[in-house]
């Protein structure tokens, strides 16, 4: 299949400077995450500790600058098949994240979640609603018709590749069996990248907001560009939780992250066992995919 990659169209009137005057902070975070636990907790003895745990020691020796650059020309070629937005998200009622310590729900559950508790609260951003919707749409990379990835290449945290890793990083400990952790040209601040030369230059660990990134991008979605940010950074918590690696952003990407600090507290804090109704809420959603995508993409 040859796949032509074009730049995104941007609608002038979702500008990134107009849309950060409606940023506010309405959300009132949860005491505690389905299992009665503190958020992001991964030293809390529970069911989901040990499965966690062993995630992460793969994800943070296997993760090298090399595997995520191979695995990013791979599928960056959008050739594995071509269907539509709402298709995707019906795959991904097979899977539950290991990564994750506060949810063991199927993924489209936590997809509508977040996109409801958004559009609850941020009524006039469409945008914003179908960010919410896709944003880890590229965990298909679990299913047999991509390849069955494992777990630690898809999901989880990610950060910057080609620079030394952060102590803020969950599980930093797992990084010393890393083979860049040894490599001159890649163990110190700032590694191969210059200061402030922006997020965009960056290589990050390979994983499902990377291949959704080059997905919509590939695609030519009509997104604003701070739904692209959301969707390539939004498990970049070292970054948007911890404040790590602001020495790689530029003041493009300072703007971008007010969006994506509040995306975060819906994807992150909105996690819980009420079930959405998918066919209620499907119509909606259907609509917006039709504004911002093509009736089927190339995956």
């Amino acid at each position: 299949m040859t796949v032509i990659v074009l730049e995104p169209v941007v609608d002038d009137t979702n500008d990134t400077n107009t849309q950060n005057e409606n940023v506010d902070d309405e959300f009132v975070v949860p005491e505690s995450n389905a299992f009665g636990h503190n958020f992001r907790d991964y030293e809390k003895d529970s069911i989901r500790k040990e499965i966690v745990q062993e995630f992460y020691r793969k994800n943070h020796i296997y993760q090298t600058f090399e595997f995520a650059k191979k695995k990013k020309e791979h599928y960056g070629k959008l050739d594995k098949t071509e269907m539509s937005i709402w298709e995707c998200c019906e795959l991904l009622n097979e899977y539950v994240d290991e990564s994750d310590p506060d949810l063991d729900e199927p993924q489209i559950e936590h997809l509508l979640q977040t996109a409801e508790a958004i559009r609850r609260d941020y009524p006039d951003e469409d945008w914003l609603h179908l960010t919410a919707l896709i944003h880890d749409l590229g965990k298909v990379l679990l299913h047999p018709a991509f390849g069955e990835e494992p777990q630690w290449c898809v999901v989880g945290d990610t950060f910057p590749l080609g620079c030394a890793f952060d102590e803020s990083i969950v599980h930093h400990q797992f990084f010393k069996e890393n083979p860049d952790s040894g490599n001159p040209a890649f163990n110190t601040k700032q590694g191969i990248y210059t200061e402030n030369c922006g997020l965009d230059k960056v290589t990050m660990s390979w994983g499902h907001d990377e291949y959704m990134y080059l997905v919509a991008k590939g695609n030519n979605t009509t997104l604003p560009p701070a739904a692209l940010f959301i969707i390539r950074f939004h498990s970049f918590y070292a970054m948007h939780r911890s404040g790590a690696y602001t020495f790689l952003m530029n003041d493009e990407d300072e703007e971008m992250l007010k969006w994506l600090q509040v995306f975060n507290k819906y994807d992150l804090y909105s996690k819980s066992k009420v079930r959405i109704n998918q066919e209620q809420v499907k119509p909606y959603y259907l609509s917006l995919i039709n504004k911002y995508f093509p009736e089927k993409l190339k995956w």
